[in-house]
């Protein structure tokens, strides 16, 4: 290119930016609320291979079975005809059985947080993107590695209602290990309905902490449980204790939130060459099994009532034994899993990971494998979004800006291609001489500041430029940035009735439990 049209370039990028003045404020995309995936998922499996990895199953449910704990769920499973084995706690079900059960769950629901405008979907071609959910650990680069901690817990909170493309938030987006264990999940869940006013995931581990829950968020909305049966506000996250086991507290969890009509995600936790075998077509078969499993567990207590299809299945690296993630195996199972949700008409649940121990360029490329992975196998909801680090035992507040700026990417790549005449306007081209440019045409300072998505993290400066303002790398950047999150963030706005019978209610369940088990 000639030295003037380099110069005239340069001009014009000058004029722009003085045109867009000073930043007021982080700029992000508006709040959409459940993305569209407009584009066909990808299908790693065959029609044949598919219904061979689901005949499979049938016969590792009737044939073998899935061991169960606790006399609630196998009085359940018994009192719908399948065969229980009391003295080992193995259930059995006929596979005609495990599909008409299945069968009876919603393909789609919404899902109706305080705020009704924070509505989400989950089913069919809609995505939602979820913040890490229950790391024992929290990170940043100005504080270091810590155990989670109640201040931290908040910080995350504030962080999933600041970004618009978050539209759920996980179960606790670190465990705050500094309040007591038996109540702490009526202080998150209290939490979460006063610092957000979207959706988030509730901790179900036993029936006690779902119903509590339940009530709280019941509150939060000016409703009794009652009246949220039949418009559900809660949704939570079981995971199936693989190979083959149902945990007590996992079942009466589920249980819990299918008698109050509320939603439940069955995931089993399925590492292949750890918790399956190592080939992918039998980790597949696993998964499946596990989670119709639990899955018909909700429809038995309250048949229709919202369920969704999880799937979590990666590799480990073999050399250790530790857990990967954002790996090919792990990209192709969000792929299959997403498949054998829709093989039985369910909402899918998966994950975005990386087994990276920093903020790095492993974490950045593991994470995109994953999630690419999800959004093309049609995850309803990606947990672990925004945040998830050291294979999940840290949420990094730096991993949350950097991840939140991937989940921007792919949500304006998602975006459709407008075609209407103004914007292919050949009169446009033509106003420009061959071999000129359109920095300063009328076409494009019309329309230059919306024209592109703008990031939030990227740094687009020349290398001299970049040297004088730092040399800040991305994760450096990360860092001002959530800080700046923090000054910006605004708390929604919550009445203080349904503030006070929150805390009546706490109160009152303080006093029930206390120092025993919820």
């Amino acid at each position: 290119m000639a030295r003037g049209s380099s110069s005239r370039r340069s001009s014009s990028r000058d004029a722009m930016r003085k045109k867009r003045g000073a930043s007021s404020g982080i700029k992000q995309p508006p709040w959409r609320g459940t993305m569209e995936n407009r584009f066909p998922p990808m299908e790693p499996l065959s029609a044949d291979q598919l219904e061979a990895i689901h005949e499979a199953t049938l016969d590792l449910l009737e044939q073998h079975g899935i061991e169960a704990m606790g006399d609630e769920a196998l009085d359940l499973y018994q009192g719908a005809g399948a065969t229980v084995d009391r003295s080992t706690g193995m259930v059995k079900m006929d596979r005609d059985l495990v599909m008409e059960l299945v069968g009876k769950a919603p393909s789609s629901f919404k899902l109706t947080p305080r705020n009704p405008d924070r509505t989400i979907t989950l089913g069919g071609n809609g995505i939602n993107f979820g913040l890490v959910s229950g790391p024992p650990n929290v990170h940043d680069c100005i504080n270091g590695r810590r155990p989670g901690n109640w201040d931290d817990y908040l910080k995350l909170v504030k962080f999933a209602q600041f970004f618009n493309c978050i539209t759920v938030l996980g179960n606790q987006a670190v465990a705050p290990v500094d309040l007591p264990a038996n109540i702490r999940h009526m202080d998150t869940t209290k939490a979460n309905v006063v610092y957000t006013d979207k959706m988030f995931n509730h901790q179900l581990i036993g029936a006690g902490r779902a119903r509590d829950s339940v009530e709280i968020v019941a509150r939060g909305r000016g409703l009794s449980v009652e009246d949220m049966i039949d418009d559900p506000s809660c949704i939570g996250n079981i995971n199936v204790n693989s190979p083959r086991k149902l945990d007590e507290h996992m079942a009466t969890g589920a249980i819990a939130m299918a008698e109050l009509g509320q939603a439940t995600i069955v995931t089993p936790f399925t590492l292949m060459g750890a918790m399956t075998p190592v080939t992918m077509a039998a980790g597949l078969v696993q998964q499946n099994a596990e989670a119709l499993f639990g899955i018909a567990l909700t429809q038995i207590v309250r048949p229709g009532v919202p369920v969704v299809y999880g799937g979590f299945t990666s590799n480990v690296d073999m050399k250790s034994g530790a857990p990967a993630f954002g790996t090919p195996e792990n990209a192709k199972a969000n792929l299959a899993g997403g498949q054998l949700a829709r093989r039985y008409n369910l909402p899918y649940r998966t994950s975005g990971c990386n087994a990276s121990n920093c903020v790095d360029a492993q974490a950045t490329y593991e994470t995109f494998m994953s999630l690419w992975g999800a959004v093309m196998g049609y995850g309803n909801i990606i947990y672990h979004s925004a945040g998830w680090l050291e294979g999940g035992l840290v949420a990094s507040f730096e991993k949350v800006i950097v991840d939140v700026e991937i989940i921007q990417h792919m949500s304006a790549m998602l975006d459709p291609i407008n075609t209407d005449p103004d914007e292919i306007d050949v009169a446009a081209i033509t106003t420009v001489d061959p071999g000129g440019h359109f920095f300063g045409s009328d076409h494009t300072m019309a329309r230059y500041e919306t024209a592109f998505y703008p990031p939030i993290l990227s740094d687009w400066t020349n290398s001299e430029q970049w040297l004088l303002e730092g040399a800040q790398d991305a994760t450096q950047r990360a860092t001002v940035l959530w800080q700046r999150v923090l000054e910006e963030y605004e708390q929604p706005p919550l009445e203080q009735d349904r503030l006070e019978s929150i805390e009546a209610y706490m109160a009152k369940r303080v006093e029930e439990i206390g120092s025993g088990e919820p």
